[in-house]
């Protein structure tokens, strides 16, 4: 072989070699982009997944403070739980609400309506569905006593929203307003409040109960849903006394109100009841003072015989029988004392200024009795 060829096979390897080491080299920074490429990759998604779990951590909207009532059902998992509360956004993620729970070994979760707001700590949320308890301060309270009517309760609601009580008033007896109610308690409000001598449609059935609120300034139509679904819930409990009366919904707030109204501290609901249901077993009118002064408009300390006269259909000393409607709210002891009222035989009752209830079983002596503890008051 001569020097020619020698050379030319040296500079073939060397040209190689040299191709080889740029290849190498190639392969090196592809590799050490690619190492870095997953690294950064791996650091964001760690960083991604932190940030993400962080944020799944907090309050699903701190500023909203709308309360939700949310039903856990019987036997409910802390997995149903979670998928429960992240369907009715209280929070932002079931996986790490349910992980965050074990995390912390709680465990005593029971079955219930908890009232719960999107602005709760995952510890509030926890602490709420253990206790039963909202962790909350309410912005409004509004407390409406028993025997309220219409009026009275707008009046209230006004003071504690600082609104016109006209405008509340006129509002609650809105068409439209009424009629979205309706919609939405249709087994509650049927169409008996539609009668053309009920004065108020929603008297008698906004609840007397205390009511909280979280929002500042609440709504009337806010409001006035959580009494109509008070007053849905007592009616349901009492169904299968309705049925053994044969009571609509509107009659029994009706006779309700007319007991709450003649009843005091001191009064058994129960024989007052039984007073009007022996009345009108007989034909007679109920003949109570309450409805007089509904008719009047008027709150008085007593009526006297001009006002018996007044020509209303919610007197009940001119008509026979119940009321178009309800002439106030009732509790759940005059709801009761309708459904079961006890057996006398009665057919009057006398309330003295002392605050007692006499009852007599003729006019004579309920005549005497009269004349004994109020003619000379």
């Amino acid at each position: 072989m001569d020097d020619k060829e020698n050379k030319s096979k040296k500079e073939y390897i060397r040209e190689k070699l040299l191709e080889q080491q740029g290849e190498a080299k190639l392969v090196r920074k592809i590799m050490l982009r690619t190492i870095a490429v997953l690294a950064a990759v791996a650091v964001i998604a760690v960083l991604a997944g932190y940030l993400y779990i962080h944020s799944a951590l907090k309050p699903v909207d701190e500023d909203d403070t709308t309360i939700k009532t949310v039903q856990i059902p019987i036997g409910s998992s802390i997995s149903s739980i979670s998928t429960l509360l992240e369907q009715e956004g209280i929070v932002k993620n079931a996986k790490v609400f349910k992980y965050y729970v074990k995390l912390h070994n709680e465990t005593g979760f029971m079955a219930g309506d908890y009232k719960l707001s999107p602005s709760m700590t995952m510890d509030e949320i926890i602490k709420s569905i253990k206790t039963g308890k909202l962790i909350m301060e309410p912005e409004v309270r509004i407390t409406i006593p028993e025997g309220k009517q219409l009026v009275q309760i707008a009046d209230i609601i006004a003071e504690k929203t600082d609104k016109e009580p006209k405008k509340v008033l006129a509002e609650m007896n809105d068409k439209k307003f009424v009629k979205s109610m309706q919609e939405r308690f249709p087994d509650l409000l049927t169409d008996d409040i539609y009668n053309k001598n009920v004065r108020y449609p929603l008297e008698g059935y906004l609840f007397p109960a205390t009511y909280d609120f979280y929002e500042e300034e609440p709504s009337t139509e806010q409001i006035v849903v959580e009494m109509l679904k008070k007053t849905e819930e007592t009616v349901k409990s009492v169904e299968d006394d309705m049925q053994k009366k044969d009571y609509s919904v509107h009659q029994l707030l009706t006779f309700a109100s007319l007991v709450e109204e003649e009843a005091t501290g001191k009064v058994d609901r129960g024989k007052i009841a039984s007073v009007f249901y022996n009345r009108m077993d007989k034909g007679m009118p109920l003949q109570t003072d309450p409805t007089v002064l509904y008719s009047l408009g008027k709150h008085k300390s007593k009526t006297v015989y001009k006002d018996l006269e007044v020509d209303s259909p919610y007197n009940t000393y001119k008509h026979k029988g119940l009321t178009p409607g309800p002439i106030a709210n009732a509790g759940m002891s005059s709801i009761e004392a309708v459904l079961k009222p006890e057996k006398t035989d009665f057919y009057y009752f006398l309330a003295t200024p002392e605050g007692e209830v006499l009852y007599s079983k003729t006019l004579d002596e309920h005549n005497a009795k009269k004349a004994e503890h109020i003619s000379n008051k």
